[in-house]
């Protein structure tokens, strides 16, 4: 099958990132012997500079990691926690329904920086100050801006509304930041203007606050390396920077505590797993949308895809109402298993995957919203309570020789969710608007609770012990997009560029994790470049149909390894480049 990409291939590394400068900065780490952690590290931080609509370090970075050594994945609950003053009764004194989309009021604690430490500390080999410094010298000298970040005035539907990136660049919040976030302006918009492609953008602002994090991790380093790291994070989350957090938190009106910042911990967790074909997939806890990833396989497990046919209308129709099934689930169920007791085993068992697989009428779409009851096993269960996409998110993958392998979903902290703050260069993240405020949802706000997040790495794992890390940014559409790549290569026998570019669809009828919750019941987006008669077929079934442009659903990045041959490869996605909203690249050697 011709790709407008190669597949990449090598033997020692292997990185995919949504922007080249992130890949280049893994690569840099790979060259001077750092592992595939540390190069995912590295690039993550670097993506947080240069792709500020779809995430900064005031955001989240929940992962999944091989360790080689352990010959195990674990996963890092990367996710925000609710500050202790956040109350369903204090929106609602407010005279709140739903939690802003914008603003410090939606704001919890960063989760970003202390992910990438403790991924760094635990599993990685290199200083903060060696992987910081790509993204320290490019947020000091400057970058040339791209299409997608200024956003110049088009703008390419996609998922649920605007395409990432375009519906959240400078060029749509411009007269937002002018007026009402001049700090956001100061750096965005130095002379006033929304700059143009190849236009040179520079963040003092946050080199101060990377150089900062050195000064601590330099300052304990006659302590150890781990020591040292923890010196960093303590400055952020117990020292100043916490402190200035908090000031700029009250200044506008929002909920942080210095006590909220100093109790937060990354969690390293037991991956949710399950067999599908038998290959191992590995995903994060309910505190993510990641089960719902394995719902669907478990559904579709009792079909045959492949006598179906590559996005035949049958195949289309199958997967389209696994999805709606799963994410009826999701909605009655998923929540922070620290507050709210999930019944997993029920949900990822195969009995209760056959008794949902039946409710899937091939003649027709449904048009309900259909959660089931995984204890009592039954296909059908109570009403989930309750009523698109989020402003951006970015990925990257990475492998190495070894066998290391690392799987990041960086969002939040955009520039369009909060004002950046001045001293620091960097925006709150605003995912307490997932919450709602209704304590009958398992996803209901609490104190403490970190809430459901779309942000959904990838990992899978052969009985020959090849494996692949893999994942995407879109919201609600992740692990929709990621399901139909992972079932173009494992059912359809694609390669990684072969599956990623292939053409790709996505629902909208459920009720969306995002500001204000909305739900398309029937609402079906494909490409246009899905046959005219499947669309036709997929018609005649109910689905209602909404045609977007060629490649508009999805931008899955992926990573793999083949230990017999010690191989690795890796593809990255198109789409961004021919949208223009970003341009991913894979580097591997």
């Amino acid at each position: 099958m011709a790709t407008w990409y190669p597949l990449v291939m090598g033997r020692e590394a292997m990185l995919a990132a949504e922007h080249y400068l992130s890949a280049a900065a893994g690569a840099r780490i790979f060259a001077r012997q750092g592992n595939a952690i540390d190069a995912a590290v590295a690039a993550t931080f670097v993506e947080g500079v240069v792709n500020p609509h779809m995430h900064t370090i005031g955001g989240e970075a929940p992962m999944l990691v091989h360790v080689a050594k352990m010959q195990r994945v674990v996963a890092l609950n990367g996710n925000m926690a609710a500050p202790a003053r956040a109350t369903i009764e204090h929106y609602r004194s407010l005279g709140m329904s739903l939690i802003p989309h914008q603003g410090l009021l939606a704001a919890g604690v960063p989760a970003a920086l202390d992910a990438l430490i403790t991924a760094l500390a635990q599993f990685g080999t290199k200083s903060l100050a060696e992987v910081l410094e790509p993204a320290l010298a490019i947020a000091e000298e400057g970058f040339p801006v791209h299409a997608g970040l200024c956003g110049e005035e088009v703008s390419h539907t996609g998922g649920g509304g605007q395409m990432a990136g375009a519906g959240a660049s400078i060029w749509h919040f411009a007269e937002k930041f002018r007026i009402e976030w001049p700090s956001t302006a100061h750096v965005y918009m130095p002379d006033g203007e929304v700059p143009k492609p190849g236009d040179i953008i520079r963040n003092p602002a946050l080199a101060r606050f990377f150089r900062r994090l050195l000064d601590a991790e330099a300052g304990a380093r006659n302590r150890g390396r781990e020591s040292a790291l923890s010196a960093a994070r303590d400055r952020f989350y117990r020292g100043d920077i916490a402190r200035e957090i908090v000031g700029w938190s009250r200044s506008q009106g929002g909920l942080l505590e210095e006590s909220d910042l100093a109790s937060f911990v990354t969690r390293i967790e037991t991956p949710v797993a399950a067999d599908y074909r038998g290959v191992a997939v590995f995903k994060c806890g309910p505190w993510s949308q990641g089960p719902v990833f394995l719902q669907q396989l478990l559904i579709l497990e009792g079909f045959d895809l492949r006598s179906m046919g590559h996005n035949s209308a049958d195949y289309v129709h199958a997967v389209t109402e696994a999805a709606k099934l799963a994410f009826a689930d999701r909605e009655a169920y998923y929540a922070d298993p620290d507050f709210v007791d999930v019944p997993l085993r029920g949900l990822l068992s195969k009995e209760y995957a056959a008794i949902r697989r039946d409710l899937i009428d091939m003649r027709s779409a449904s048009m309900e919203q259909r959660p089931g009851d995984p204890v009592a096993m039954s296909a059908l269960g109570p009403a989930a309570q309750g009523r698109g996409w989020g402003d951006g998110t970015v990925h990257v993958c990475a492998a190495d020789r070894a066998g290391n392998m690392a799987a990041i979903t960086a969002s939040g902290g955009w520039i369009p969710s909060s004002p950046v703050i001045p001293e620091l260069g960097f925006p709150l993240g605003t995912r307490m608007q997932t919450f709602y405020l209704d304590q009958r949802h398992p996803n209901a706000l609490m104190p403490g609770k970190r809430p459901r997040t779309t942000l959904t790495p990838s990992l899978a794992i052969r009985a020959d012990g090849s494996r692949l890390a893999f994942g995407t940014p879109g919201g609600d559409q992740q692990d929709q997009w990621t399901l139909q790549f992972f079932l173009n290569v494992i059912d359809f026998g694609m390669n990684l560029q072969e599956a990623i570019e292939a053409p790709k669809f996505s629902t909208a009828h459920f009720p969306s994790t995002f500001y204000p919750h909305g739900a398309r019941p029937g609402v079906l987006r494909v490409e246009s470049r899905l046959d005219e008669s499947v669309r036709t077929g997929l018609a005649s079934r109910g689905h209602k149909i909404e045609l977007r442009p060629a490649w508009s659903e999805g931008h899955v990045l992926a990573v793999a390894l083949d230990p017999a041959r010690n191989v690795l490869c890796g593809g990255c996605d198109p789409r961004g480049q021919l949208a223009p909203v970003m341009a991913a690249q894979v580097i591997g050697w």
